[in-house]
């Protein structure tokens, strides 16, 4: 992408993003009450995620896991994991356990479409090729997730990322969104299978 192209694409991330967060407020806040009601804790959960060239930075999520699971432990498998809330599990299907990235969107820590943040740990593993999903900033959703989201190995899931990375486009972008939006991400599993 070229550098007018990158700077479309920032400039509608913080369009578009800050847009949601305005008109959606009130759901923001209907899932919020329901989190307080559902299970004591945050509303919020926050973790330290591998962002653009390796820089550290704070993702928000809708908590859908009690509070006495490890943080960093291993994502759910199934619904019937019994780390999940009542409501968690529902947000996790729906996917709208990941709305409060809007902020880190916003803020310019993520972009509206990109590889999925991953661990500082996992992010050190990669492969030199896989290094290259570090090159953008990673996304709310991207080309993994609307290829197969939890149904996608992890290691087909990190080459969608470099493939994503190597053919970056505003069309893309667009086309990714659209297949988020239209298709619904809560139709697919959300489970890893890693």
């Amino acid at each position: 992408m070229s550098p007018a192209g990158r700077a479309t694409k920032r400039a509608l991330d913080a369009v578009l993003s800050a847009g949601a967060l305005l008109v959606g407020w009130p759901v923001l806040l209907g899932i919020a009450l329901a989190i307080r009601r559902d299970s004591p804790g945050p509303v919020l959960f926050r973790q330290e995620r591998a962002g653009r060239h390796m820089r550290p930075f704070t993702m928000f999520k809708f908590r859908t896991m009690r509070t006495d699971a490890a943080p960093y432990g291993v994502s759910p498998g199934s619904p019937e994991d019994p780390r999940l809330t009542r409501l968690g599990r529902w947000l996790r299907e729906t996917s709208l356990d990941e709305l409060p990235q809007l902020w880190n969107v916003l803020a310019g820590d993520m972009s509206l479409v990109g590889p999925r943040p991953l661990y500082m740990s996992q992010a050190r593993a990669f492969t030199q090729r896989q290094r290259r999903r570090l090159e953008v900033r990673p996304g709310l959703t991207g080309l993994a997730q609307v290829q197969g989201r939890g149904e996608v190995p992890h290691e087909e899931k990190l080459e969608i990322d470099v493939r994503y990375v190597e053919h970056m486009s505003l069309g893309l972008d667009l086309r990714i969104l659209c297949r988020t939006v239209f298709k619904g991400l809560g139709r697919q599993t959300a489970y890893q299978q890693w």
